[in-house]
């Protein structure tokens, strides 16, 4: 026979399931701000009915229900989404490093302007004019050989300059190499977390948010790929079980385990520069290495080794330096070497004087 209080009884877990949600939504509303944080829902299940099947169970035309529970709270949140934000976030970082490397040779470079090298160019050709129309002059002889040192000055302060901003993504470089390997870790270290409680039936949902986060920030510096692995145990269904972080290439082909969620173990990153040139050489991931040609794995750090250089050799065993700001100073080095070459050669030939 049905307690007279049954009714009572479903009452009271159904008030009881909805405290639970409202709790829910006051903890979604605290965390509005809170970087990485995903809205949370409470899921609802009926409780068991009664009686319970059994030979001496209650004899009734059929089972009642006997009100709601909160079965687990999960995280509302879209999968595909973070695929496509992590997809687009490795070209913002890698085009936002590029676009500033572009600015600060712009900067530097400082053309069309009234000190740029064009100007200071002009001026000197307009001395020469000059002293060609009062060769005996004493003062336009001056204005020349002043000229000709602001050229020169003009020519060292650009490749000091390009050089100095060089140095600099050298150690943003480094920066963001150590950044990969913190965030790495530190998602290997939530991974241990989670296979110690999935198991036994929780859901993580704040180390769910703050490993998204950290792939989210691991995104930017690097091309990653995230494979879901199980716990195992008595894990849920809906569990979001380990992540294993590979490093790819922008065709999709793997270039290491970064994050191993079986061996819980960190393949650091780390570069490494060429003896000569001190221009980046390869790439080494854990054990593997990979040399500078061959890591295309859109981020941060590949648009950094593009713009601060890279070294390389070709099938025949030449070495070629490659890269935004050597290409630059190679370009400048040798407009400063041929102009001052032919100006000296044609100077030589209609004044028959000892170079100076």
């Amino acid at each position: 026979m049905i307690s007279t209080f049954h009714g009572l009884e479903v009452a009271k877990r159904g008030m009881n399931a909805q405290q639970s949600a409202l709790y829910t939504t006051g903890h979604n509303i605290s965390n509005a701000n809170t970087p990485g944080y995903t809205r949370q829902r409470v899921n609802f299940v009926q409780t068991d009915p009664y009686p319970a099947v059994s030979r001496d169970r209650t004899q009734l035309p059929g089972q009642m229900g006997t009100g709601v529970e909160p079965g687990s709270v999960q995280r509302v949140r879209e999968g595909f989404l973070d695929l496509q934000f992590r997809g687009e976030n490795k070209k913002f970082g890698y085009w936002n490093s590029q676009a500033n490397a572009f600015q600060k040779m712009e900067e530097i470079m400082n053309e069309p302007s009234d000190a740029g090298l064009s100007k200071t160019l002009d001026r000197f050709w307009q001395s020469l004019q000059d002293l060609a129309l009062n060769s005996e002059n004493a003062g336009a002889r001056s204005v020349v050989r002043e000229r000709g040192i602001g050229v020169a000055e003009t020519f060292h302060y650009l490749s000091t300059s390009l050089k100095s901003v060089q140095k600099d993504l050298k150690n943003e470089l480094d920066v963001s190499v150590k950044e990969i390997n913190s965030l790495a870790n530190q998602i290997n270290q939530i991974n241990k977390q989670i296979s110690e409680t999935e198991p036994h039936g929780y859901l993580q949902n704040d180390l769910y948010d703050e490993r998204d986060r950290l792939l989210d920030q691991l995104s930017t510096l690097a091309n990653v790929k995230v494979t879901p692995q199980k716990t195992g145990g008595n894990s849920l269904a809906i569990a979001e079980w380990l992540y294993t972080v590979e490093l790819v290439a922008d065709n999709g082909k793997s270039h290491e385990i970064l994050v191993d969620s079986s061996s819980k173990q960190v393949n650091e990153v780390a570069v490494s520069m060429n003896e000569r040139n001190g221009l980046v050489e390869s790439i080494s991931i854990g054990s593997k290495e990979i040399t500078s040609m061959d890591f295309k794995s859109e981020g941060k750090i590949s648009s950094l080794i593009d713009s601060y250089g890279y070294t390389y050799k070709t099938g025949s065993g030449e070495q070629i330096e490659s890269g935004l700001y050597p290409d630059m100073l190679k370009n400048l080095d040798e407009m400063a070497y041929s102009f001052a070459k032919e100006f000296n050669s044609l100077h030589k030939q209609r004044t028959q004087h000892i170079e100076y």
